[in-house]
């Protein structure tokens, strides 16, 4: 299938298993290096981009397949009476083909079949944009788990009618 952007052909999204906690972490360092950001800060950043097979068998992570090869993924967890948007990552060799966008709509559908009412991200800020371009609004700012000081933008993305 097409996503009918710049040529990503699709072959699969789907539920992610344990045994791809290597390779999603792997993505995820890739997919946050693309914003330039140096050794010592994706050292920082580390624990929040990598994730252990218990996570990716417990928590809601899906992952995107083009032409049988690992583009993209995200996951969703709850957070008190919502769900968030906890990691969302594209290839960095993927990024402006559709991939994010195919995952983020992926992940509104599941959020709106849980019954969710809204959907929160705190979203790196290179990322920030493409969220705002997908109809989230900006809420506030949250501290970075990774380096003290840095904040992130919170943003929210209603999944019903208030």
């Amino acid at each position: 299938m097409e996503d009918g952007q710049a040529g990503l052909s699709v072959t699969e999204l789907r539920r992610a298993v344990p045994e791809e906690a290597d390779a999603l972490s792997a993505l995820a360092v890739r997919s946050k290096a693309h914003w330039g950001y140096d050794a010592e800060f994706l050292d920082a950043c580390r624990d929040e981009l990598t994730l252990t097979p218990a996570f990716v068998r417990d928590e809601e992570v899906y992952v995107l397949l083009a032409g049988g090869a690992l583009v993209g993924f995200y996951s969703l967890a709850r957070w008190k009476a919502d769900i968030e948007l906890c990691h969302l990552f594209v290839d960095s060799s993927e990024i402006g083909k559709g991939a994010g966008r195919l995952l983020w709509e992926d992940a509104v559908w599941r959020a709106e079949e849980m019954g969710y009412d809204r959907l929160l991200v705190q979203s790196d800020p290179f990322a920030e944009g493409f969220y705002l371009k997908l109809g989230a609004d900006r809420i506030g700012e949250v501290p970075s788990q990774a380096l003290p000081g840095r904040s992130l933008p919170l943003l929210v993305y209603p999944l019903r009618e208030p």
